[in-house]
This record gives structure tokens, C-alpha cells and sequence, in this order.
């Protein structure tokens, strides 16, 4: 089974070397989803959604809502700001019979993407 939760958050960045109208400052409303696969523990749940709300909220949303994502992610592209998400929140919604599968980072409605944990 997979467990899914999505999240928004407004933040703003630029991009680094690159060329093109993202290098200067600008923002998103990005979506944040968070996948668990697993099986049901002792309350048949992968993992409690309003635990995994609070998580992401302190250890993600906190950081990234209504910020400069330059000053903690020095090239803020969506892929690493996925590989970011991915390295925070792992090793946080471990359990016996859950684990985190894929984070999902759109900064449009159009444009995302999509990292399963592998080497970035």
C-alpha cells in the first residue's frame, strides 16, 4: 500500500549560472507530495496522517513556507529541493512497516518533479 499526502508552501529563489528569466528572484506556490509504501501496523494504518502532517510541517514547511530557499539550499532547482525534502524526512517516517518512497516537488501546476531516493 501507499500512503499519499500533499502539501503546499510559498517561497521564493533564483537560480544560480543559469540563464534564462528563473536566475532572477521570483516565487512559486509550490505542491509537496509525500509517499509512504507499507503495510498496516497495530492501528491498520501505514502511518497516521495528522502525524505525518505535523512532521512535515515542523521539519519542512516551517523551513521552506514564505522563505528564501537560497539560504539553506545553495541551488535551489526542484530537483534538489526534492532531494533536500527526501534526505529531512527519511530517515524521520522509518518504521517497522513504513517507509518513504517518492517526493514529488511542482513548482507549477504543469511543471514537477519526481525522486524515488536514488543517488542525485
Amino acid at each position: 500500500m501507499i500512503l499519499v499526502k500533499e502539501f503546499e508552501f510559498d517561497a521564493a529563489h533564483n537560480l544560480i549560472n543559469y540563464h534564462g528569466k528563473c536566475e532572477r528572484l521570483h516565487g512559486h506556490t509550490y505542491k509537496l507530495v509525500v509517499k509512504l509504501e507499507g503495510t498496516r501496523g497495530p492501528e491498520d494504518m501505514i502511518y497516521d496522517f495528522v502525524d505525518l502532517k505535523n512532521l512535515v510541517k515542523e521539519h519542512i514547511l516551517n523551513e521552506f513556507d514564505h522563505h528564501y530557499i537560497n539560504e539553506f539550499i545553495e541551488q535551489p532547482t526542484a530537483e534538489n529541493i526534492a532531494v533536500y525534502v527526501w534526505n529531512r524526512l527519511a530517515p524521520l517516517v522509518k518504521t517497522e512497516n513504513a517507509h518513504l518512497c517518492e517526493i514529488q516537488v511542482w513548482e507549477t501546476k504543469t511543471s514537477g518533479i519526481i525522486y524515488h531516493g536514488e543517488e542525485a
